[in-house]
């Protein structure tokens, strides 16, 4: 606290709000608060002074302008605000809270909008405070309610000077790991903030960079639990492994290359038995639609404007939505038939199989993840440093697993690194692991089981790989009926010819 003044503000007290407060709280900084709804701050504040040591640091406010004037300049405001806005053009909560907040603030002020924001308004928005003199940083905050309490991984892109102030708070609140084995340090338990270990933040760079990490971090996040979900479905349908045999299973593969997060929360659910009617497992009682929030979906939609074949996260979109067709595809089944399921010998190697195909798939999946990124940063002028983006997803975030310490060391030896597949690590790996990978693709297809995910990134594989693909064809076919012209293989590239292919000889047909 400064001269009696807050540190930091915050606007938004729902869960990630509120503990995102208490996170700085418990690191020593003084947090004002305020939320639209003033029962809301209230109910906090009471909830902070009853159960919370660190609840003298925390400050509500009723009235906006009592908020502002009570946080140190230059003011360091935080809104965790829903936001709606995709285009450039238009405006959502987030801007009317802005519009609300700049009358009472001073020139040099910072606004941070730690919501799930489109990258594109974000760099609407920072244009926009800019020009009139205030900061603004669009940072992302991954690891959900848990992560916001004890360590996220935060992801803030704006103006280094803007960084610079709020650095010191980011730093400290953000989820720490091991340097070394880039394990994330999470003893909670002991009630005590986390201060030792490399801190999961970094500068990502200008505008709207921060969220658009953020962005693909959940495009990730979407092909990685679609991945994991068709393990399951597979030792579930080929294999008929109870939810019980399930997670053992998973809590096995927690243990080597598979280490992660998602797996982990996997391994507790399959094996959480149904309190409703305490018999059987409860994950057999969830109905099978899954929602979503729209990241993965503007991760994907990015991809095909920018012209990057991420088709294993649209893939994992996708399948969110065929969920979603319940009553259809419930009618479907009585009236489209598959191939029998047909016994399966010889469980252990499969589900081996099964771990390989789901390793392989998942650097495939990141691999897109990289790439888009790659291709983003010459779109919009950013000089994004994979190495630390990958380093900041070690601890804190959803998609933290083991092997992003790989990730990280494959950038850092190579910055220039065109595609994570070309790492002499993930290299040989996808070769140790590619003819498992094949064999559980091809008995899913055999016997009729759903793998769109394991089956693109398969085919991702195969396409990067492929020295020659059937384009030819298809170029020639936009040349016939739209006159778009062709490269040839025998004279250098960025020189194009048209035919006239309907006058080109042909065998003629006898009667």
């Amino acid at each position: 606290m400064s001269n009696g003044k807050s540190d930091i503000g915050l606007i938004g007290l729902a869960v990630m709000g509120q503990n995102l407060v208490l996170n700085m709280a418990d690191h020593g900084y003084t947090v004002s608060v305020f939320n639209r709804t003033t029962s809301k701050m209230e109910d906090f504040i009471k909830h902070c002074q009853e159960n919370e040591p660190s609840a003298e640091r925390v400050v509500g406010h009723a009235e906006l302008k009592d908020f502002v004037d009570s946080i140190a300049t230059p003011r360091k405001i935080v809104l965790l605000v829903k936001s709606t806005a995709v285009l450039p053009t238009d405006r959502d909560a987030v801007d009317k809270s802005i519009e609300q907040l700049l009358p009472l603030l001073d020139k040099g002020d910072i606004i941070i909008d730690g919501g799930n924001s489109n990258w594109n308004a974000t760099i609407r928005r920072e244009k926009e405070l800019t020009e009139q003199g205030y900061e603004f940083i669009g940072s992302g905050v991954s690891g959900g309610e848990l992560g916001a309490r004890f360590g996220p991984s935060l992801m803030p892109g704006g103006s280094p000077k803007a960084w610079k102030s709020l650095k010191p708070i980011w730093e400290a609140i953000a989820a720490k790991v091991d340097p070394k084995s880039g394990k994330a340090y999470e003893d909670y338990a002991a009630g005590k903030p986390i201060t030792k270990g490399e801190t999961c933040t970094t500068h990502i760079g200008p505008d709207g960079a921060g969220h658009y990490v953020k962005m693909v971090h959940n495009g990730i996040e979407y092909i990685d639990m679609q991945l994991i979900c068709e393990a399951y479905n597979l030792m579930k349908t080929l294999l008929g492994m109870s939810a019980g045999e399930m997670s053992k299973v998973f809590g096995k593969w927690n243990k080597g290359v598979l280490d992660s997060y998602l797996i982990e929360i996997t391994t507790d659910i399959l094996q959480q038995k149904d309190p409703a009617t305490k018999r059987g497992f409860l994950v057999d009682k969830v109905l099978d639609t899954a929602g979503q929030k729209g990241t993965g979906k503007w991760t994907s939609t990015s991809a095909l404007d920018l012209g990057i074949p991420a088709n294993s996260i649209a893939e994992a979109v996708f399948a969110r939505c065929l969920s979603a067709l319940k009553d259809e595809r419930v009618a479907a089944s009585k009236k489209l038939k598959g191939p029998k399921v047909k016994e399966i010998k010889g469980k252990k190697k499969l589900v081996e199989a099964i771990h390989d195909a789901l390793y392989s798939s998942k650097i495939c999946a990141y691999a897109q993840g990289f790439q888009l990124m790659a291709e983003a940063q010459k779109e919009y002028g950013w000089k994004l440093n994979f190495g630390e983006i990958a380093k900041i997803f070690r601890g804190g975030c959803i998609i933290r697993a083991r092997f992003l310490q790989k990730i990280t060391e494959a950038y850092q030896k190579n910055p220039d690194l065109q595609n994570l597949m070309l790492d002499p690590f993930f290299k040989k790996e996808l070769h140790r692991c590619q003819e498992n990978w094949r064999k559980v693709v091809s008995l899913a297809v055999l016997n009729g089981v759903s793998t769109p995910a394991f089956s693109s990134a398969l085919a991702y594989f195969d396409g990067y790989r492929a020295k020659v693909l059937p384009a030819n064809l298809l170029q020639a076919q936009r040349d016939y009926f739209g006159a778009h012209t062709y490269e040839r293989t025998d004279t250098p590239r960025g020189q194009f010819f048209h035919v006239d292919w309907p006058k080109a000889d042909r065998p003629q047909l006898k009667a």
